[in-house]
């Protein structure tokens, strides 16, 4: 049975979450200030999953994240919001969490969201490599840090997520659809192509001596992207 951390301030929805998640086998704690939620996190870090409300009364679910992801836990985040903006998007995925989905929302959809997050995670774990590399790049993921000519290359969680995609796949065409499935779950209401061509082109401006003319990440027109391995 996977355990789940809920932070959330709204008693109607903690109720219909609570009974729905526990009807479907998951273990359940709830806490309901930012506050009271590093404490519980601090106290008891062994959760599967955390479910993160945005707009708190003491502060924001992005805090939280942020300072969960600063220590190196890699537990998967969903964030629970009433706005669906495009810079709300970006900042919780930058922050580090893995899903993004917005209020009023299925239950049902909420619970396969967490199934598949769930077992992404297992499944990244299981393939995990200790280090990447590929030209002038190298990527140590068991401390989740960058290396761009032995310098450290300062990525957000979602750039990292995306390089280490690429470097998994090196040399394939990797299509926009593929690239969203395997780091979001192609669930398009809180990630979509013009989300991604951030993150692709913010990669190149931190990897790539020429962003404009790239040598490693490179676009294969009408197909989607490939991650170069043959210059050097």
């Amino acid at each position: 049975m996977n355990r789940l951390l809920l932070l959330e301030d709204d008693e109607s929805l903690i109720e219909g979450l609570a009974y729905t998640l526990k009807k479907e086998g998951f273990i359940l704690d709830v806490v309901r200030s930012l506050g009271e939620a590093k404490i519980k996190q601090d106290a008891d870090s062994c959760y599967d999953l955390l479910l993160l409300d945005v707009t708190l009364p003491d502060g924001s679910g992005f805090e939280l994240c942020e300072s969960i992801r600063e220590k190196g836990d890699m537990t998967p985040i969903i964030f629970l919001t009433a706005s669906d903006e495009e810079t709300s998007v970006i900042r919780g995925l930058d922050c580090g969490g893995d899903d993004y989905i917005t209020k009023p929302f299925k239950l049902g959809e909420l619970c396969s969201r967490i199934r598949a997050l769930l077992r992404r995670s297992a499944m990244q774990e299981e393939r995990r490599e200790d280090c990447l590399t590929s030209g002038p790049v190298r990527v140590d993921t068991a401390k989740g840090k960058v290396f761009l000519r032995d310098e450290r290359a300062e990525l957000t969680l979602a750039e990292y997520r995306l390089l280490v995609l690429f470097l998994q796949h090196k040399g394939r065409i990797l299509t926009r659809d593929f690239i969203l499935n395997a780091l979001w779950d192609g669930r398009g209401s809180y990630v979509d192509d013009n989300t991604l061509s951030v993150y692709i082109r913010r990669l190149r401006e931190k990897l790539e001596k020429d962003p404009s003319n790239p040598q490693y990440l490179i676009t294969v027109r009408g197909m989607g992207y490939r991650w170069e391995v043959e210059k050097s």
